[in-house]
């Protein structure tokens, strides 16, 4: 018998699906569906190619009631730029959740994991910002450093962003794409501090592997994102920060614990408070998050397999029709 298997390419994907509050909600269903306990969700098979300064990520998740489920395969290598190619790439595989045949490729090229990470980013900031921001700040200038606080604006529409990054042209550029496409005021920073202390919302979007935020920074009515950690050895929090703060929220306490702040935290032999909250379960009611307007909350977003089962599924029906159709 005939199987037929969908094929959607990049440009097909960023025609139809975009970064906006249906993109959030999809997510969103995904954080909440981890809480239920209910999800399969198997530890990420990753490498670190130290040789070749690249990363490969393999990420899935089953989640009840979903039609399907994703393996999204994410390599970085971030030494493309000077070959004239992109550092992140790859694709997401979509299969039946009643019979396990493929039923659509998304050669999205990572397009797919951005929109929902930086999703994952607003349902944070949902979820745990204080309810008013006037000014947030970004902490790194690549790709997800715009993305983040595109979609974090959808959800608390914030007067001005602040940027800061190590690479004085990188951090105007990116003020400048933030200018253009918020149509706020977009301002660089030249120390961190700074914009951490002028900021209500905060988002680290590093690769680093030391702290580009430290504790002492922290003040009331403070909300912090971190989504740059996601291999283990990664770092962009000061592991004090987490004890200083009201609550530490994990996307996923098993992940955080090996690939997050909180490895860190653990290793520096300061975390003493059990099994953090995750996102989930802020999100259904089960546990709390924000406390009050003068709280401080940090959320580590290691990135999980779910949103990808979440993102993939969300698209497929969109895309009943379209693609390239394989037959097997």
């Amino acid at each position: 018998m005939a199987h037929d298997i969908q094929v959607v390419t990049e440009a097909e994907l960023k025609e139809a699906v975009k970064l906006d509050l249906t993109a959030v909600d999809v997510v969103e269903r995904a954080f909440a569906a981890l809480a239920s306990g209910k999800v399969v969700m198997p530890p990420i098979l990753s490498m670190d190619l130290h040789e070749v300064n690249g990363e490969v990520d393999v990420k899935t998740a089953y989640i009840p009631g979903f039609d399907g489920f994703a393996i999204k395969v994410s390599p970085g290598f971030f030494d493309n730029p000077k070959l004239g190619l992109p550092s992140l790439n790859g694709l997401m595989i979509l299969f039946s959740a009643n019979t396990g045949l493929v039923e659509s490729l998304f050669l999205d090229n990572g397009y797919l994991t951005d929109v929902r990470t930086a999703a994952a980013g607003a349902v944070a900031a949902r979820h745990l910002a204080p309810e008013t921001v006037d000014t947030a700040g970004v902490i790194g200038t690549g790709v997800q450093s715009r993305l983040q606080m595109i979609a974090a604006r959808l959800v608390r529409p914030f007067n001005r962003v602040l940027v800061y990054g190590r690479d004085p042209e990188k951090a105007d550029a990116c003020a400048a794409d933030l200018s253009e496409v918020l149509r706020i005021e977009a301002e660089v920073v030249t120390e961190p501090a700074d914009l951490v202390a002028r900021s209500q919302l905060v988002v680290t979007t590093t690769p680093a592997r030391e702290p580009v935020l430290k504790a002492e920074w922290l003040h009331p009515g403070l909300h912090i994102t971190a989504m740059g950690s996601d291999q283990t050895g990664k770092n962009e929090i000061d592991p004090a920060a987490l004890m200083v703060a009201n609550a530490y929220i994990c996307d996923s306490a098993s992940q955080c614990a090996v690939s997050g702040e909180l490895e860190a935290a653990k290793a520096a032999g300061l975390w003493d408070k059990g099994t953090p909250v995750e996102l989930g379960e802020v999100i259904t009611g089960a546990k709390p998050g924000r406390a009050s307007p003068d709280a401080i909350t940090i959320c580590d977003l290691t990135g999980t397999g779910a949103q990808d089962t979440a993102i993939a599924t969300h698209v497929r029906k969109h895309f009943r029709t379209a693609g390239q159709i394989l037959r097997t």
